[in-house]
């Protein structure tokens, strides 16, 4: 940021844009959008806002897939000064309902194809205003707004998002972000991938959600690099976008980096470009991450993270040893540690509670003290719900969540250890490992398997293909195999979703 002494995010946006003017920020197929275009269109998005009564402050959602109009409304509401909640477009009217009560936000720009959820929803909430991005209309409204060129002030503790976290259970809490928490978290990924003005990111990565948002949309803005959108996720299409617009670097969650390693005809697509692919948002399977850095012959950088870290916490290094299943070293400013159950830190190698300590960590849950509290410790420690381990190298090991931790007859089983071990098997495209009720043991060991295309194999062979690598009491005594496991907005695999067949 040009100017320190305003931390408004907006600042990255007129900052690329004054060096990189004619280069191309966003591209969505043949639609480009040049930065000096998306610095214009912010001022006037501001303007638009202000005409609107928002004022610095106040809420504003923004309920948009992966198309310009995203980083237009965002960089529009912070220029102004207001708070952008994002939200994802297939909310159900409930949801929407929800997301704006409890944000009080005035305003929701809501995309035209998800009109019924979003004005539903708003109808529910006294005061909640819907403006329906239309492509042709908003232009218009939007070119006839009066620009504000001005971007306000803003203190680094000011609030820039409030993301909305999608509990297991109860209603979803609203993370604070801060200008001075999510600029940290993009100056610290700067040096991690080291984009450049030269480079193309893939953005298949929701920007409602804070992986896409940090590390594409801000930290490629930052750069004055290029986003490629695709607002969906296909593996097909992705690999179509890496050939026609030459990404350097991928981003994705781990069932998109399988994805385009398993695709049938991955071999037909030119992805000689790619230098680099980025993974996050839940564990890369180790068999994965050696298949993308073989077959595409660039690495694949793992980082950790969660909405309330702005996201990013640790990550592998380009210039440290590579160790598989490791989420890599604590991200500079950044502090990491392993606790039991007393809050006392554990021996290197003994699995623990992670806990996080930095800039990144959020100011605390909105309207929600209690649970701000139970999350963060009085010294500023926030703790994750993640099960890890450090070694001697201070590399840290997610074992798996605590919450998805199986307790077989006493016996403590980390799910992510037997998938490893499922993914290992050539005919296994996708495992998810869950603990299912059982009368005498308390739970027992349960995995859903997709499998590649034209690969055949059956339950009783995946079973006894875990059972000669684990102890005992840890292979799964029940396995079904599904077409496809149900994945949230971002491609991460949804536990809580799966359906066990009767055992």
């Amino acid at each position: 940021m040009a100017d320190q002494s305003n931390a408004n995010l907006a600042t990255l946006l007129t900052t690329s844009a004054a060096k990189f003017p004619e280069r191309i920020a966003i591209r969505l197929d043949d639609a480009a959008v040049p930065y000096a275009a998306l610095e214009a269109g912010s001022q006037r998005v501001a303007g638009m806002l202000k005409s609107m009564g928002v004022q610095p402050g106040d809420r504003v959602g923004i309920m948009l897939p992966n198309t310009p109009h995203f980083p237009l409304a965002y960089y529009g509401a912070l220029r102004l000064g207001a708070i952008v909640v994002p939200m994802n477009p297939l909310l159900s009217k409930r949801e929407v309902a929800f997301y704006l009560e409890n944000s009080g936000a005035k305003l929701l720009l809501a995309w035209h194809g998800f009109a019924e959820s979003a004005q539903g929803g708003a109808e529910q909430v006294e005061g909640a205003e819907v403006l329906l991005i239309e492509p042709e209309d908003i232009a218009k409204r939007v070119g006839a707004a009066e620009p504000i060129v001005e971007v306000a002030h803003k203190d680094g503790d000011d609030t820039a998002v409030v993301l909305y976290t999608s509990g297991t259970t109860g209603h979803p809490k609203g993370a604070e972000l801060t200008h001075h928490s999510i600029g940290s978290n993009v100056a610290a990924c700067l040096p991690l991938y080291k984009p450049t003005e030269n480079d193309v990111l893939f953005g298949g990565l929701p920007f409602f959600h804070v992986f896409g948002q940090t590390c594409t949309l801000n930290v490629a803005v930052a750069a004055g690099a290029e986003v490629t959108l695709l607002p969906r996720f296909d593996p097909t299409t992705a690999l179509e976008i890496i050939q026609r617009d030459k990404v350097t670097v991928f981003m994705g969650v781990p069932t998109m980096h399988g994805a385009v390693l398993h695709h049938p005809k991955r071999g037909d697509y030119d992805t000689s470009s790619v230098r680099l692919f980025v993974s996050g948002g839940s564990a890369l399977p180790v068999e994965v991450l050696r298949g993308v850095e073989k077959d595409f012959g660039a690495p694949i950088l793992e980082g950790y993270g969660l909405s309330e870290t702005s996201p990013v916490a640790s990550f592998s290094r380009m210039e440290l040893e590579k160790k598989a299943g490791s989420i890599g070293v604590a991200i500079d400013g950044v502090q990491l540690r392993v606790v039991d159950d007393a809050g006392e830190e554990v021996a290197t190698g003994e699995v623990g509670e992670l806990q996080v300590k930095g800039p990144n960590v959020m100011k605390g849950y909105w309207k929600n003290p209690e649970a701000t509290k139970a999350a963060i410790s009085a010294d500023g420690w926030f703790s994750t719900g993640d099960m890890a381990k450090k070694d001697e190298d201070d590399f840290y090991f997610i074992v798996d969540r605590k919450k998805d931790l199986i307790i077989r007859g006493g016996y403590n089983v980390y799910p992510r250890e037997v998938e490893e071990v499922l993914y290992e098997h050539p005919a296994v495209a996708e495992a998810a490992v869950i603990g299912i009720k059982h009368e005498e043991l308390g739970e027992e060991v349960a995995a859903a398997v997709s499998l590649k295309s034209g690969a055949q194999v059956t339950a009783d062979e995946l079973r006894d293909f875990v059972k000669e690598q684990v102890a005992a009491y840890k292979y799964p005594r029940h396995v079904w195999i599904v077409d496809e496991l149900p994945k949230g907005p971002t491609g991460k695999i949804l536990k809580r979703e799966i359906d066990a067949p009767a055992a």
